[in-house]
């Protein structure tokens, strides 16, 4: 019974053990089914067993089969069965602003032959794997690239190469050793900056492609994709979409097109960019271009040239046009560009010299032997045109002006001036110089023109001594000596034509001198007679203005003075008949008072006497005088008597009848005028006086 009891208790032990467990296994199961993928994270799904078996091509279950799935699990709650399932939680992948990112696909159609990068043009949406694989994506390096943002992506399938980080789900210990080569060969070719080219840096990129079908025989660089190159952008957006570029027939290699000022978004691993200066022709020059690719077209330089061929633009060849002054992108790889002066250049065949273009450095003095045996070195400098249209001619002819100089121009002027020197001696070589020069212009003006080149002018130096020749040196002297004698004697003759006319100069200055005095003198006449003629005329019109001033004032003085005439005439009759009607009233008043007073006798003695009264009142005299100073005869009234005495004794005897004496003795006149007064009063009357 205690066995019974204890091994049920046994028994309940292990079932509750057994249930505890299988609890246990079942909560665990069921907590292992639901998963958590934060948002900043993506699951990669692993299944570990299924039905259908495991993957039989590749390593992604596209059908369910075990293996990784090819969705990934974003962010949230997820409910899975229970043990099947296994969840590898990744980061996002996020690519800077400004930077590029790069994928390496796991899984895949194999590349072809002639494939380096794998083919994603229909497949092209790395987020969705599905979709990738069964649109024919490639596995290996991608010719697609990652701009910027932020992708979930399942790096099962996936590596993305960044430049601060590598994605990628570890598979095999050997993965990160791969994919750090991968990041390496982009970062020596700056793979995870975009391409940027500058405007004021002048320069141009050249292309090269490593990807694609490779080149046809004979081609050294790669043809521009389409008929130009505005079409080839459309293309493929300047090597920016690479299957565009692959499917419109680009090939690898070095690439013809350029890319000019921009920001380029290129894959590295795709295209690489070397930049290389822009070509500049300069004012005065042409650039003659000689292509080393391009299409075989028609020969444009004649029937009568027969040194070559030229072509028409992105033809092979030397192009028939050649570019004027400007900066051009041109690629140096596909041909080169042979800058021709069309300005006028000097050569000089002058060893210690050479012209701005260094085209004569190689040149010296042409040794000479004249008529006479002596063996001068003569510098020469000749003035050289070229015609722009005529550039392309020299290039295809000569291949550059340098060898046109020394293996043409060179020997043939040479020769001409060896010529020249043979037939004359050396000192017609010194003294016809400008006919010698003249001449070799013109001649050689036609030579010149043969090579398509315009001969300007020839200068010629003075011939010098070569070695230790020292005749020349001697015959150079003796010409100068000569020369400087008749110098001499010229300057000898202009010294005495010098002192001629400076005699005369002098004579022109004492003449000078004294006609400023006989100026100042004929100028002082004429003055004087101005002046004189000046005040004659003055005088004229002051005598006129006078003589009218005093007809003037005669007329004025005769009109005044019969105007006062009239008004006395007329004041004087007024007063006259004013003194008539007085008169006559005052001697009808007289004559009254006469009768009154006893006769007009003793009125007039009266009124004498009264006058006489009034005189010696108003005058203050007294009237018995002080001192009487008499003369004459005792008694005799008319000599020595007062006017008093006379007065009274005229008074007297008037009145009694009495007449005074008169003696033969001379009279008064005072007392003769008072008497002759009384006498015209008395007979006239009153009013008669």
């Amino acid at each position: 019974m205690f066995a019974y009891t204890l091994l049920m208790s046994v028994a309940d032990g292990v079932l509750l053990t057994v249930t505890t467990m299988l609890g246990m296994v079942v909560v665990a199961g069921l907590l292992s089914s639901i998963r958590y993928i934060p948002n900043n994270r993506a699951g990669i799904v692993e299944k570990r067993f299924s039905a259908r078996g495991s993957v039989q091509h590749g390593f992604i279950a596209m059908n369910g089969e075990a293996g990784f799935q090819p969705h990934v699990l974003r962010g949230g709650l997820h409910l899975l069965i229970p043990f099947q399932y296994k969840v590898h939680i990744v980061p996002l992948v996020t690519i800077p602003q400004g930077k590029i990112g790069y994928i390496f696909a796991r899984d895949g159609r194999p590349l072809a032959p002639t494939q380096t990068l794998g083919s994603n043009e229909k497949a092209n949406s790395f987020e969705d794997v599905e979709h990738f694989l069964r649109n024919g994506g490639q596995r290996g390096p991608q010719r697609q690239i990652l701009r910027e943002g932020t992708y979930a992506i399942n790096l099962a399938q996936f590596a993305v190469i960044t430049a601060n980080h590598m994605y990628f789900l570890t598979l095999d210990r050997d993965d990160r050793g791969i994919f750090q080569n991968m990041t390496n060969v982009i970062t020596v070719r700056e793979g995870f900056e975009p391409v940027v080219i500058k405007g004021a840096d002048d320069m141009c990129g050249i292309v090269t492609v490593h990807d694609g079908p490779a080149l046809p025989a004979g081609e050294i660089i790669a043809p521009i994709v389409g008929q130009n190159a505005e079409e080839a952008e459309s293309f493929h957006n300047n090597f920016q979409a690479p299957e565009h570029f692959i499917r419109a027939g680009g090939c690898r290699g070095r690439q013809h097109q350029v890319l000019v000022e921009g920001t380029y978004y290129l894959n590295r691993l795709f295209a690489t960019v070397e930049l290389i200066s822009k070509t500049v022709v300069e004012v005065g020059n042409v650039g003659v271009v000689v292509s080393y690719t391009g299409r075989r077209g028609a020969d444009l330089s004649g029937a009568e040239y027969k040194h070559g061929e030229l072509v028409e633009q992105n033809g092979r060849g030397v192009w028939k046009d050649p570019l004027m002054p400007g900066k051009y992108a041109f690629n140096t790889y596909a041909g080169k560009v042979i800058m021709v002066p069309t300005t006028n250049f000097i050569l000089k065949w002058i060893r210690s010299e050479s012209g701005q273009h260094r085209y004569d450095e190689s040149l010296s003095e042409v040794s000479l032997i004249t008529k006479d045996a002596f063996e001068p070195s003569l510098p020469l400098s000749v003035v050289v045109h070229i015609d722009y249209r005529k550039a392309p001619l020299v290039i295809q002819r000569f291949g550059d002006v340098k060898r046109l100089v020394e293996q043409t121009l060179d020997p043939m002027v040479s020769a001409y001036f060896k010529n020249i020197g043979q037939t004359r001696t050396l000192i017609q070589l010194l003294q016809d110089r400008a006919m010698i020069q003249k001449l070799a212009g013109e001649e050689m003006q036609e030579k010149f023109a043969h090579y398509n080149l315009e001969l300007e002018e020839v200068l010629i130096g003075t011939p010098t001594s070569s070695g230790g020749d020292r005749r020349i040196d001697d015959i150079l002297t003796q010409l100068r000596q000569r020369q400087i004698a008749e110098e001499q004697v010229e300057t000898y003759a202009r010294q005495e034509k010098a002192a001629l006319k400076e005699r005369e100069l002098r004579e022109a200055e004492a003449k000078a001198r004294q006609q400023q005095s006989l100026t100042e003198s004929e100028l002082s006449i004429r003055m004087q007679e101005n002046q004189g003629k000046a005040e004659y005329q003055r005088a004229i019109q002051e005598a006129a203005r006078v003589r009218a001033m005093a007809e003037a004032e005669a007329a004025r003085t005769r009109a005044l003075a019969e105007a006062e005439a009239a008004r006395i005439r007329a004041v004087g009759e007024a007063e006259a008949d004013k003194a008539a009607r007085i008169g006559v009233a005052q001697a009808v008043a007289i004559e009254e008072q006469v009768r009154a007073y006893g006769g007009p006798q003793y009125q007039l003695t009266r009124q004498v006497m009264e006058r006489f009264a009034e005189a010696i009142q108003h005058s203050g005299v007294d009237l018995v005088p002080k001192v009487v100073i008499g003369g004459g005869t005792k008694g005799d009234m008319t000599n020595g008597g007062n006017v008093m005495e006379a007065l009274l004794t005229m008074l007297l005897s008037e009145r009694f009848g009495v007449t005074p004496a008169v003696t033969d003795a001379k009279p008064n006149p005072l007392a003769e005028r008072m008497r002759q007064d009384v006498r015209q009063v008395l007979t006239n009357g009153p009013g008669k006086g």
